[in-house]
């Protein structure tokens, strides 16, 4: 079996990226990807600039071709288990197949763990969205609605406010705004509809509107949501890995892969870079991790290599 310098676990823009740099350091260089990236129903990404727009599909189409010009590799599949061994990692894909590197690279990135509203999982990436940086520009001026899941919904009212003047928070399973919040709301002309949520309306070009329980209609356009932002190591608890709750405003909202700001985790070996160590990084930023994960990882297996020349050389030497 080959033994490659380095594994990488996932091929979105982190695990790309950090492959890149890794075989431009001619280091043999394998990616292993399921193929189901978390920003597959997105037509384009935006705030990564010199590619403002494209799609992240053909980001990592690109992305492969940049990777295969200096010979690394892809190989499709979902990972079920990866074990450390005396001197590497082992991979074990679904099909059975096992792969092993030096050092492992994990950019599988998070899932979206969306509310349970008729309709709304089906309108995700397009007009049921959540990041006002990732989407919010093409909304502007939009009829904007907030489900309010939690303590954060002020917040991404506040946000979404900058980009319309017309947006709606509906109070769906969040705890009661406080006097400060309703004041808040109020001075920016943002009103708030009491009420369980029970699905999103489409017509023929998209969101319609939100339908509460009552069911009275909210005409909308557009529906902000906090996704639960999980991170994905399934199949690579052999590993180890620390993986930490993230909290804002009190409330749980996620998980991450500890790590450093070079991607180290606590496991020896491990690097992690996107997502499933920053729940917060958006494309361009999760490119940029990933190189900077490449980076420490050539780092490191240079100081190994170094160990062992001398190592060889001592023992030639009758030392």
């Amino acid at each position: 079996m080959q033994t490659y310098d380095a594994v990488v676990i996932g091929g979105g823009a982190a695990g790309l990226s950090g492959a890149v740099a890794l075989a431009r350091s001619l280091r043999s260089v394998l990616v292993v990807d399921a193929g189901d990236p978390r920003n597959a129903p997105a037509d384009a990404m935006h705030n990564y600039l010199g590619r403002e727009g494209a799609s992240p599909l053909d980001l990592v189409a690109d992305g492969r071709k940049e990777l295969a010009g200096y010979g690394g590799s892809v190989l499709p599949g979902t990972v079920v288990s990866a074990t450390r061994t005396d001197d590497a990692f082992e991979v074990t894909l679904e099909s059975g197949e096992t792969v092993q590197g030096r050092r492992l690279l994990v950019a599988t990135g998070l899932r979206d763990e969306l509310p349970e509203v008729e309709g709304l999982a089906q309108r995700w990436g397009r007009d049921v969205i959540h990041c006002p940086y990732c989407h919010g520009y093409e909304h502007r001026g939009q009829a904007i609605g907030v489900l309010a899941t939690g303590p954060n919904s002020l917040h991404q009212a506040l946000m979404f406010r900058q980009l319309s003047d017309d947006v709606v928070v509906f109070q769906h399973s969040a705890p009661a705004f406080g006097q400060e919040s309703h004041e808040q709301l109020a001075a920016l002309g943002v009103r708030v509809v009491e009420g369980t949520v029970d699905a999103v309306v489409t017509g023929p070009s998209g969101l319609s509107g939100v339908r509460l329980v009552s069911g009275e209609v909210v005409e909308r356009e557009v529906l902000v949501v906090a996704p639960r932002f999980t991170a994905r190591v399934d199949g690579l608890a052999g590993l180890g890995l620390e993986v930490d709750e993230i909290e804002m405003g009190g409330a749980v909202v996620g998980s991450s892969v500890k790590a450093d700001p070079f991607g180290k985790t606590s496991v020896p070996g491990v690097w992690a870079a996107g997502n499933v160590a920053s729940m917060a990084a958006q494309v361009v930023i999760s490119a940029g991790a990933g190189l900077m994960a490449g980076s420490q990882i050539n780092a490191d297996l240079i100081q190994e290599d170094v160990a062992r020349a001398v190592a060889a050389r001592r023992a030639g030497d009758g030392r």
